[in-house]
């Protein structure tokens, strides 16, 4: 695949970004194409490695050394073709996706990775400008309807396969818009709101019905659903959010990521005016939580002219690079650095808050801490231990909390009488049919706060299990065990 002994003639290349004091003026994509030569040469990177690791990197199988192939040899339709044959939202994956493909890149063992993502994303990104993505409606209609409830990434892919196979799907949302924590989760700086638009209108015309600001179990009942539709898949992600049960977490100041994110979102999509509760504007901020949520947390406040930014994360700083705890080709915890980081922050590693302080008016005006240590338990999980004479008190008048999600709301998987597994999530009993054969779930709902890659593979997933449910076989795509794609 690629170019024979190309690994050894063109080095890795990363995405050229706009300087990070210019694009924190606004809140668009930052992000340079490369030429189309630069991505050939990218292209032709790719090893005859023989067995090609990324395959079981990426969730969904991505047929990976074929469309480098294809690009390398300019061959772009076709390497569309090839990238489409597995991911449904490749303009969604190759901004948003972590890319454990390149991790598992056999290069990798010895020399920077193939740049997969890359590649990905100006794949899809060619096939829309030369007008190659056209809504595909299917010849005939099953006669079958099915209910998709929620309209993040598992979703919208479940939606767009189960069209496909014919059948009739209507996909409810609460929210006003389409796009789920896609629209909403995530800054316009790592994704414009009109990638997911213009996705939009090919699902819209290839027959998928949308129906926003409809709430399941609220505006119309879980037994009207049920009654109305042959299949309900619950792909409604899991929305719980975590909190810090610590003393002056009620102050004004302490705010959950997820409702700031969100809120400044409408605020540059133009439905709202920006509340003085979530604004960061002329305020030392602190983040507590070093994950991805944290890091759009930083990049946010950074854009709204926050006064000092710092991140909190408990566990301790990673290392530079792999460790004997997690070898090739498994996820590296190594030390990221976002292009958010990039952009003006300031990291605190081992660090545990202890109590918000606030002033008379219930303010938030600093936070308490103290360092930690982890201490590893043979059998059993490490212990948190805090380091005596290590407390301190920092300014702060905002605190985001960037904690994650603790799982689905339960309101209306109870009103349908399904089950849940020991981790609180809706439990597949055979695998994404739950208790009641007509129900199902996928992404988020099932699996727990997991990544996009994870939510379009399960969207698929569910889509071949409930077409062969409702028509006894399948020939929608369906990935083994193995990373291989077959039809039953």
């Amino acid at each position: 695949m690629g170019k024979l002994r190309g690994f050894l003639e063109y080095d890795r290349i990363k995405e050229e970004v706009i300087d990070p004091k210019k694009r924190i003026d606004n809140y668009n994509e930052f992000t340079v194409a490369p030429s189309n030569e630069a991505l050939q040469e990218q292209g032709g990177r790719c090893m005859d490695c023989g067995v090609p690791f990324c395959h079981s990197g990426c969730p969904l199988g991505n047929l990976i050394p074929d469309f480098n192939d294809a690009v390398y040899k300019n061959q772009w339709e076709k390497a569309l073709h090839i990238l489409q044959a597995t991911n449904n939202f490749p303009e969604f994956t190759g901004r948003l996706c972590p890319a454990p493909c390149e991790e598992a890149c056999v290069l990798g063992i010895t020399n920077p990775p193939v740049s997969i993502e890359l590649i990905e994303k100006y794949i899809v990104e060619r096939g829309f400008a030369e007008g190659w993505i056209k809504p595909q409606p299917p010849t005939e209609r099953t006669g079958k309807t099915i209910a998709v409830v929620g309209s993040g990434p598992a979703g919208l892919a479940a939606a767009q396969q189960l069209n496909r196979a014919g059948h009739t799907v209507t996909v409810f949302e609460r929210d006003n818009k389409v796009g789920g924590l896609l629209r909403y989760g995530i800054p316009d700086f790592k994704m414009e709101k009109n990638v997911i638009d213009r996705r939009l209108e090919i699902l819209e015309a290839e027959g998928i019905i949308f129906k926003c600001n409809i709430e399941i179990g609220k505006d119309i009942s879980a037994e009207a659903l049920e009654s109305d539709f042959d299949v309900i898949l619950l792909a409604a992600g899991a929305t719980i959010k975590r909190n810090l049960p610590i003393p002056g977490s009620e102050l004004i100041g302490v705010v959950q990521a997820m409702d700031f994110l969100p809120h400044n979102n409408k605020a540059v999509d133009g439905q709202l005016e920006r509340e003085a509760q979530y604004l960061a504007t002329d305020r030392d901020v602190i983040v507590i939580g070093g994950g991805d949520t944290g890091s759009d947390c930083i990049g946010t406040s950074n854009r709204q002219g926050a006064k000092s930014v710092t991140n909190f994360e408990i566990m301790p700083k990673p290392a530079d690079g792999r460790t004997e705890e997690n070898p090739w080709p498994y996820w590296p915890f190594k030390l990221k650095t976002s292009s958010s980081h990039e952009e003006g922050s300031h990291r605190e590693w081992s660090i545990l808050t202890k109590e918000f302080v606030g002033d008379a008016d219930g303010n938030v005006v600093g936070l308490k801490t103290v360092q930690v240590r982890w201490k590893k338990v043979p059998g059993d999980r490490p212990q948190l231990i805090e380091k005596e004479g290590s407390e301190k008190e920092w300014p702060c008048d905002m605190a985001l909390l960037a904690l994650g999600f603790t799982g689905p709301e339960k309101t209306l998987p109870e009103q349908l009488g399904v089950t849940f597994d020991e981790r609180g999530n809706v439990k597949g009993i055979k695998q994404y049919q739950t208790n009641k054969s007509n129900i199902f779930a996928a992404g988020d709902v099932r699996r727990g706060q997991s990544l996009i890659v994870w939510a379009i593979s399960e969207g698929r997933e569910a889509a071949h299990q409930i077409d062969t449910y409702l028509m006894g076989t399948s020939t929608l795509p369906k990935k083994e065990a193995s990373g291989d794609l077959v039809s039953a």
